[in-house]
């Protein structure tokens, strides 16, 4: 299949969140599978064209693109993506994207995507490359399946063509004024008429890509579960209720090539299943970061987090009482509301030997964090997919975990697995969200670290899982597949 993959970022170019990860690991993926796949995001000001032996495509430029009754000249680059054949395309146009930030509150932030939008397909357009697929990801793509059905749908190129819309946070859906029907040049019908692209009065941009799209996903199976009720779709639940059909879940792949403790270069000592005596060494390693006392029967959690609500740390600050009393030794590792950085650094100046604090983005420690914890805790309140908990598998580092999202489907209880003879559990969960739902699991957690056989099967149940791309891909070639027939 030709696949046209379009994302507002993509590692290794430009990154706020998960997005970008799978919008640099899953085209590279699908193209292992023998599909031909291009990948279209804006030109940041902070994307370096030397760094990335960017192309200027001056057969394609400029690309008049009208926003706003404005016409602008809109340039195309041409790169690759990292150790493979997958051609990046970068739709240029300074006046939108070269801004210090690649998200911004200014008032012209509807027109930046509306841009984008238009100039991935007009890009393929002067490509002339019919794609099979055009797969768009989160509100910044929202309007590409509307566009394909409607303004250009009379362009031949997209006669096959079938689109699929993927949420990776359904929190942020990009909201604007009624202005934007007149900026995007969209039908008011379309607003007033059946509302498939308004909400609350809003013209909402993810809500249009659920809507037009040909088939919609999220980024695990329990997260699709829940965005259909009330409490976790901001609002979304009655429109994916009515395409439940054409609704799915595939959780999002991680890459082993950069988290793996046999091979890892951002760590002081590789270790394996067959071999774990490299982790504790890491464990030595970062307790000495902190200047902690290394104690070997003493287990050590890590987190590696933003710091926010979403993440659970309104609960963990409602439990610290009593989570801060449990035999453990924790390092942190993360940024956020203002809150929780000061209730952290206040733990830590009262007990340094207990809590060791690392406030802003530590790649390395991160990696450190993964080798050398035996516990990690991912308290959330909801997590679409999530990847440290996956990471924490590999690393035989034991996740604690609310049952949420792609928590659950990720993390399998001990206790809960093993009451059943499964013996497949490989963490701990709660489905509580309260504060002593998280103590009791962190409690039932530190227990079982002390029973050595049971926590070493616990590690090699969660080592044994794969959770790479390649299964991934597949799913979403499946996915395709559905999309072509709905077309």
């Amino acid at each position: 299949m030709k696949i046209a993959f379009a994302a507002s970022e993509v590692v290794p170019f430009a990154k706020t969140g998960g997005l970008a990860d799978v919008s640099g690991a899953l085209p590279v993926e699908l193209e292992k599978l023998g599909h031909d796949v291009k990948v279209f995001m804006p030109k940041y000001y902070s994307v370096d064209e030397h760094k990335f032996n960017l192309e200027y495509q001056s057969w394609a430029s400029p690309m008049p693109i009208r926003v706003a009754d404005n016409v602008f000249d809109v340039h195309l680059h041409k790169g690759y993506l990292p150790n493979s054949k997958v051609e990046i395309y970068f739709i240029d146009c300074p006046y939108f994207f070269h801004r210090h930030n690649l998200y911004t509150d200014e008032k012209d932030e509807d027109q930046r995507f509306i841009c984008f939008s238009k100039g991935v397909i007009e890009a393929i357009q002067r490509l002339h490359w019919s794609p099979d697929i055009l797969h768009c990801n989160d509100w910044q793509t929202g309007l590409i399946p509307l566009y394909i059905k409607d303004n250009y749908n009379w362009d031949k190129l997209f006669d096959h063509t079938a689109t699929v819309f993927t949420v990776h946070n359904i929190g942020y859906q990009g909201k604007f004024s009624t202005q934007t029907l007149y900026n995007a040049e969209i039908s008011e019908d379309l607003f007033y008429h059946g509302g498939r692209i308004e909400q609350d009065g809003l013209v909402n941009f993810l809500k249009t890509g659920l809507s037009f799209a040909d088939v919609i996903n999220t980024v695990s199976e329990t997260y699709a579960k829940e965005l259909m009720t009330p409490e976790y779709s901001a609002g979304m639940h009655h429109l994916l209720r009515y395409r439940e059909k054409d609704f799915y879940g595939i959780i999002n792949g991680v890459d082993y090539d950069v988290w793996n403790p046999e091979t890892d270069k951002l760590i002081p000592y590789n270790y394996s299943k067959a071999d774990f005596s490299g982790k504790e060494k890491n464990k030595e390693e970062l307790l000495k970061k902190f200047n902690m006392p290394y104690q070997k029967e003493i287990p050590l959690i890590g987190i590696v987090s933003r710091l926010a609500i979403q993440k659970g740390f309104d609960l963990v600050q409602a439990a610290l009482g009593e989570l801060m009393q449990l035999n453990a030794q924790w390092i942190v590792l993360g940024s956020g509301e203002q809150k929780y950085e000061n209730m952290f650094q206040a733990l830590h100046e009262q007990i340094p030997r207990n809590i060791g604090v690392y406030i802003g983005y530590n790649n390395d420690l991160a990696h450190l964090i993964e080798a050398g914890a035996d516990i990690f805790l991912m308290p959330s309140y909801y997590e679409p997919c999530g990847l440290n908990q996956i990471y924490s598998l590999k690393y035989g580092t034991v996740p604690v975990v609310r049952k949420t999202g792609g928590l659950a489907d990720t993390v399998q209880d001990w206790n809960e697995y093993n009451t059943y003879g499964m013996d497949i559990g490989n963490g701990f969960s709660f489905v509580d969200y309260k504060p002593q739902a998280l103590v009791n699991a962190v409690q039932r957690a530190i227990g079982d670290y002390h029973n050595k056989p049971v926590w070493r099967k616990i590690q090699l149940n969660g080592m044994n899982k794969d959770y790479s791309w390649k299964h991934s891909a597949s799913q979403y070639e499946e996915l395709y597949k559905k999309a072509k027939l709905k077309q």
